[in-house]
């Protein structure tokens, strides 16, 4: 075991580490103060850092965010801009600064998100489960926490003993602490989200890529603030963002609704972020955007310890929370609310409709929303692209084996013989109810029975959404006057403008929506 390691699993049972000899020393050097210790010599053994400031006698000790200033002489410290008294003033001896032992061994104590992760590196998921929060402790167990370390590696390569990078970031609902290792083959993103009682209370773990995406030209701050929110309550409360125009008000508002996987707020992937590109581009016309993570990204484990997890709860619930809270919110005119559905979020959309029990959806957006079955699309989606990299000349061999894959799932999902009641043993895909209890939704054919303003926009140019889904709208809902269709010749499914055909390769670089895109919705929106 490493040292670093050592030093955080024993902070766990006994607290700061103190050399019995410097306490001699301190309580030696100054009379009637035995619980004084070496400030330097203690904060540098538990991964402190210390500056110090003769003429001023002040001493700065600093530790990932943490930041401790005390002064020679003074009773107090700064802990993180706050201020906290002690019992003894700093004192200063032979040169060497003392302080409260007891103090600083608080202070000083190690994060237990810090010690969590330690644990897992070892495979002690026993003691790490004891840092797990009861909303997650099912499947955050202490098998599960044991195996985790060792299941990485068996999918990434031997993993680094000591995390190359430290990320603390704060949402409405989680202290998100993300470590980044260096593996065999990659590099491993581990977040740890903690609760406000300092317990994990989720995990998320992805491969680490760089930031690259590049805002785009129509970002114009002065035009828009942006507050942070939360939408929901409970375990599955989610963090979001409202973006707000700048003036009276109030506005027409837009919520926007994640395709398929874990997803931020930005919807970023690669070098896009689509949702925060909307956000910015409609703000900046006079329409207000909530945005918010999606619940398999922010509660990525508890929602994997649903067995009968569906896309009601995936995609469809959180709606019904954001439009109760642009319903409250002063800047926001309730009588024009909409929702834009990207990809499975517009796929989701007519259930949405149908949960807007008191009829506060003022019209839905559609984003590269496919019309047919899940598993029907998937199976054109595979088909699309092994046709298109045909095209481009490139060898198909890969992407045919993961083609046939998918085209086996449809055809599981599809035997009669199966169903929710009776789940086939071995369904490659988890979780498997979330398959079967869909499989015979089909969005087009529910729309038609509705009767809600709709906005049906899709790049012509899109691999994973194709034009054929497109045209199925259009038929489905031709006796529909109060749809209006956009589609646009070099757009791609993450609704930028691609001049190659994409086959999603082009994702990794810096891309943004069409402004094209932005406009149509914003005067659909304010017409």
């Amino acid at each position: 075991m490493n040292n670093w390691k050592k030093l955080l699993l024993s902070l766990t049972f006994v607290g700061l580490i103190l050399p019995v000899t410097s306490i001699s020393e301190a309580a030696e050097k100054s009379a009637g103060s035995e619980n004084l210790v070496p400030i330097r010599e203690i904060a540098e053994k538990n991964g402190a850092e210390v500056s110090w400031q003769q003429k001023t006698g002040q001493i700065t000790i600093s530790r990932s965010e943490l930041t401790i200033v005390v002064k020679v002489g003074e009773k107090q410290a700064i802990v993180n801009g706050q201020v906290v008294p002690l019992d003894n003033p700093v004192q200063l001896t032979k040169g060497v600064a003392f302080m409260a032992g007891e103090f600083l061994a608080e202070t000083l104590k190690a994060a237990p998100e810090d010690i969590f992760i330690s644990l897992i590196s070892e495979g002690n998921g026993k003691e790490a489960a004891k840092y797990v929060h009861t909303s997650v402790s099912g499947v955050l167990s202490p098998t599960m926490l044991s195996q985790l370390w060792g299941a990485l590696e068996g999918q990434n390569g031997k993993i680094t003993s000591e995390a190359i990078a430290k990320h603390v970031e704060n949402n409405t609902v989680h202290r998100n602490v993300t470590y980044t290792f260096k593996t065999e083959l990659t590099r491993l993103n581990i977040t740890v989200r903690m609760n406000h009682n300092g317990l994990v209370d989720d995990l998320h773990i992805a491969a680490a890529t760089p930031d690259v995406y590049q805002k785009p030209s129509y970002d114009d701050p002065s035009t828009y603030t942006e507050q942070d929110i939360t939408v929901g309550q409970g375990d599955l409360a989610l963090p979001g963002a409202l973006t707000l125009p700048k003036g009276e008000g109030p506005f027409p508002a837009v919520i926007l609704v994640h395709g398929s996987g874990p997803s931020n707020q930005d919807a970023a992937i690669g070098g896009a972020k689509p949702f925060r590109d909307l956000a910015v581009g409609l703000a900046s016309q006079g329409v207000a955007v909530l945005r918010y993570d999606k619940v398999t990204y922010e509660h990525t484990y508890k929602v994997a310890s649903q067995p009968k997890f569906t896309l009601k709860q995936e995609s469809v619930d959180q709606v019904n929370d954001a439009v109760e809270f642009l319903k409250k919110n002063a800047h926001i005119d309730s009588t024009a609310i909409f929702v834009a559905g990207h990809s499975q979020g517009g796929f989701a959309m007519p259930l949405i409709i149908v949960e807007d029990k008191q009829h506060d959806i003022a019209g839905s957006i559609l984003l590269a929303a496919p019309s047919s079955s899940f598993v029907d699309v998937l199976t054109e989606q595979q088909d699309e692209l092994v046709e298109r990299m045909k095209k481009l000349g490139l060898d198909t061999d890969v992407i045919q084996g993961q083609a046939d894959f998918y085209k086996n799932v449809a055809a599981m999902v599809k035997d009669p013989k199966y169903s929710v009641d009776h789940l086939p043993e071995a369904f490659p895909l988890h979780p498997a109810y979330w398959w079967f209890e869909q499989r015979d939704y089909v969005p087009a054919e529910l729309a038609k029975t509705q009767n809600i303003p709709m906005l049906v926009i899709q790049g012509e140019n899109d691999v994973q959404v194709s034009m054929h889904q497109f045209q199925t709208w259009k038929s489905s809902l031709q006796g529909h006057s109060n749809v209006t269709y956009n589609s646009y010749p070099k757009v791609n499914h993450l609704l930028s403008s691609y001049d190659g055909l994409s086959i999603g390769q082009e994702y990794a670089e810096p891309s943004n929506v069409s402004k094209a895109i932005i406009d149509d919705i914003a005067k659909w929106v304010l017409r």
